[in-house]
């Protein structure tokens, strides 16, 4: 049996077995915290996340799929679903609005809270579950809330009231949960994968989103009401409601079993365990104790040792620095205020970070939304204000059809170049795709406002796709890659202060503010800019400027 001092080890006899011999070597009291300071590398390393394989990380990545599926088909269905129940357009700008509002107030808590969310299924999927459940809930209302109100209310004016609050009601509530539910997921990710595992998920994640995203259009693309299925479930609207509700929730579930996730309570408890196990087999029976183990060295007090083999293992034990026990009842207080100060509070490069990521959001928001009005509009010069029978209408409705296949073609150019940036990321670096990214967008966009024809349009909008993948993946590497560099500081660093860390899921949260904020300000000055200049094409030029603004912060101050 060998027992270790601090500086060298005393050598016993079996604990079964008769004591024939004890070395005693002198020890140097000056060197106290040479053995925990050794031993905490030894930790690390034991602790390190698993490698994950291909399919548990796709696996993981499902969800992305069915959750762009399911915003795809709200895209395509959004508009029509809306009109006909009646919503006045003065109430379509209160529909964009509200979503986003409630997301930018709430979505830093909801982030700070998985933080410290001790669910002994995990600190994550608890809140991935329940925004999961809410974006089926209002999926249901959004596409089934007509016929619902239909089959209840017979009164013709009642039931068109009920109808326009039920669907509102469902598009808010869908468009809530399938923003906020972003957040959470990649920290699930950050929290069970290793470094270059981040990496293989967050690829996996922009492959899948893109496929969704097409998989989505097509199947809002096809004439559903004609066919058997739309005969058989009573209108196309229910059909696209069954594919959207089956696929969610396979992929939910299949993302949920995909990885075991650590709860945080478990991690507390074993960390205390460990401590006070290695503490007493370092430590003497008594002060004047010389029986069966006693190492006649001078040992730091109880309490120093504790806290500091405590600090270690915890570290060791947690996948994320966010992992940690909270030291302080003031951590476990979550209030708006306190997780605002800690946001403004953080430090320039997440706060870079997220400027950067607004500039994006928005910049791809002004195209997205207003994409099919354009293609209608300006590229086939139709006009929505005609008569619903004339040539003109006609030709505007054959201009969003035609912008829809657009979107499409953005969704599969997405999914590719998911690839193309593994292959530029050792060449370029994460700043480089960041750059290339914004300004490939901003330049096609802009040749698109300057030379609006259909061949022209439809094949630059494939830059839509590298928009797309680059806004899903490089802000969460970066974020990913900040966490690694503070990690190793604080493991080499003795500084207590140097222990604090930040939550992977506020961090997380903040970026996915910064798309809540992002749709606030396209809902509520885009279409005043669109009054003023006369022509939607104020809206393609819009996002070219805006990108090559972010083109320019990336380079200036990431």
């Amino acid at each position: 049996m060998t027992l270790l001092t601090e500086d060298q080890p005393c050598r016993f006899s079996a604990p079964d077995s008769p004591l024939t011999l004890i070395e005693h070597y002198p020890v140097d009291s000056g060197q106290k915290e040479d053995y925990l300071d050794s031993m905490e590398p030894a930790v690390f390393g034991v602790v390190e996340p698993p490698k994950r394989s291909r399919g548990r990380l796709i696996m993981h990545g499902m969800v992305m799929f069915g959750r762009e599926f399911c915003y795809a088909v709200e895209a395509a269905f959004v508009t029509p679903v809306l009109l006909s129940v009646g919503l006045p357009k003065r109430l379509y700008s209160l529909v964009w609005l509200i979503s986003p509002i409630l997301g930018f107030i709430l979505q830093p808590v909801i982030g700070s809270a998985s933080d410290y969310c001790r669910s002994p299924w995990g600190r994550r999927r608890p809140y991935i579950l329940l925004l999961g459940i809410m974006m089926l809930v209002g999926l249901t209302l959004f596409l089934n809330g007509d016929a619902v109100t239909s089959a209840i209310l017979e009164n013709r004016n009642i039931k068109r009231t009920w109808a326009i609050v039920v669907v509102m009601f469902g598009v808010v509530m869908f468009d809530f949960a399938a923003d906020f539910i972003d957040g959470p997921i990649k920290a699930y990710l950050f929290d069970v994968c290793s470094h270059k595992d981040k990496e293989r998920g967050l690829h996996y994640h922009a492959l899948l989103t893109g496929l969704g995203g097409a998989f989505g259009y097509l199947i809002g693309a096809m004439d559903w009401g004609h066919s058997a299925l739309g005969f058989a479930l009573g209108s196309e609207y229910q059909v696209i409601y069954f594919f959207s509700s089956l696929t969610w929730g396979i992929f939910l579930t299949m993302h949920l079993f995909s990885i075991p996730e650590k709860p945080l309570i478990k991690d507390h408890d074993s960390d205390c365990q460990y401590s006070t196990s290695t503490t007493a087999s370092l430590l003497p029976e008594g002060p004047h104790h010389n029986g069966y183990g006693t190492v006649h060295v001078e040992l730091p007090p109880l309490p120093e040792m504790r806290q500091r083999s405590f600090s270690a293992l915890s570290e060791a034990n947690a996948v994320t620095p966010s992992a940690k026990q909270p030291n302080s009842e003031g951590q476990k207080r979550l209030s708006l205020k306190s997780l605002l100060s800690a946001m403004i509070s953080m430090p320039s490069h997440y706060r870079c970070l997220c400027v950067a990521h607004l500039l994006g959001w928005t910049a791809f928001l002004c195209n997205m939304l207003f994409f099919t009005d354009f293609m209608g509009q300006i590229v086939y010069k139709g006009n929505p204000y005609a008569e619903h029978n004339s040539t003109s209408y006609v030709t505007y409705e054959r201009g969003v059809e035609v912008g829809c296949w657009g979107l499409c073609i953005n969704a599969v150019s997405s999914a590719l170049y998911s690839y193309v940036q593994r292959l530029l990321l050792p060449y370029i670096g994460l700043k480089g795709l960041y750059f290339l990214g914004y300004f490939v967008f901003g330049l096609g966009t802009g040749l698109i406002g300057l030379f609006p024809n259909i061949v022209a349009t439809l094949t630059l909008c494939s830059v839509f796709g590298v928009m797309s993948s680059t806004l899903y993946t490089i802000p969460f590497n970066l974020i990913s890659e900040y966490h690694k560099e503070e990690e190793e500081r604080r493991k080499l660093s003795s500084d207590e202060a140097a222990l604090e860390s930040r939550g992977t899921g506020m961090d997380c949260a903040a970026l996915t503010c910064m798309v809540q904020l992002a749709q606030v300000i396209v809902g509520a000055g885009l279409g005043a800019l669109v009054n003023l200049a006369g022509s939607v094409i104020v809206v393609v030029l819009s996002a070219s400027t805006v990108s090559l603004i972010g083109c320019l912060f990336i380079a200036l101050f990431m």
